[in-house]
């Protein structure tokens, strides 16, 4: 079926999901972007509608996931459509998306997917203020061999987890990297029931984070670039450490500073550097 109409219902249906307050009443959430539905679609996740333009497929990869979503469609199991390309411009978070868009469902997961290793490597982030921070990270543990991202709130600001620019900025490894999102009470209650190690950072901390032990079950709890750390985890960290600074500057970004210790935990979980 193609729709050409910019006033199609399913056309307002999903421009409508740019805004977070429909994308939490209806739990569906977009995907856009080649690499993005094709990492969705090997995380086994079935689209309930999928969207595709044919002016902007190009190669092979685009024919698989096209080829995947074809398949899906005669089980009865996706809704599959052809759009023009204005409606496919109205529809887009951003103009280059491959001419790929998924309507998911918001992915629900469980504290025990955190606990699948035998040595579980986690991070925390606590109040993150921003969906590109959030997805940057996420590509970061995935490179890194992260277990699982808990998604701290201690003030109420609610990070929206399945805000699209998350899902692109992670380039759809938010579909390999199971991502909880809890109030930071509980999020400490549960770490320390699991045995997990609390290191948490601050630039208040006395220790660089080069110079502690970051090995065995392990949970790196990050805070805003704004507001730091709330009480809760300084007060019940295992560990404080601190990112050396020696500029006018008192932070990093928070992916960069998140970057930094992870692959600190990496090099001293004896990676080789031939992994690098």
């Amino acid at each position: 079926m193609l729709i050409s109409s910019l006033q199609n219902t399913r056309v307002k249906n999903v421009t409508r999901l740019n805004n977070r307050r429909y994308r939490d009443e209806q739990k569906l959430t977009v995907v856009e972007g080649l690499r993005e539905t094709s990492r969705a679609l090997q995380a086994g996740i079935i689209p309930q509608e999928a969207y595709l333009c044919a002016d902007l497929l190009a190669g092979d990869e685009a024919g698989d996931v096209v080829g995947k979503l074809t398949r899906l469609n005669q089980q009865g199991a996706t809704e599959l459509f052809e759009v023009t390309s204005p409606v496919f411009a109205k529809m887009a978070y951003r103009g280059s998306s491959g001419g790929i868009l998924l309507v998911i469902a918001y992915q629900e997961r469980s504290m025990d997917e955190l606990l699948r290793a035998e040595s579980p490597f986690l991070i925390v982030v606590d109040g993150a203020e921003k969906p590109g921070n959030v997805g940057a990270i996420l590509r970061t543990a995935d490179a890194a061999g992260v277990d699982g991202l808990i998604i701290s709130e201690s003030s109420g600001s609610g990070t929206d987890i399945h805000n699209p620019n998350v899902i692109r900025a992670s380039l759809g490894t938010i579909f390999t990297i199971p991502i909880i999102s809890l109030p930071a009470t509980e999020a400490v209650d549960w770490l320390k029931r699991a045995g997990i190690k609390i290191v948490a950072t601050t630039p208040r901390a006395g220790e660089l984070y080069t110079d502690v032990a970051l090995t065995g079950p392990i949970a790196v709890v990050m805070g805003s670039e704004a507001f730091g750390l709330d009480e809760a985890w300084l007060e019940t960290a295992d560990l404080q450490v601190r990112i050396p600074m020696f500029g006018v500057v008192d932070s990093l970004n928070l992916s960069v500073s998140t970057a930094l210790i992870l692959y600190e935990v990496v090099r001293q979980r004896n990676v080789s550097l031939d992994a690098f």
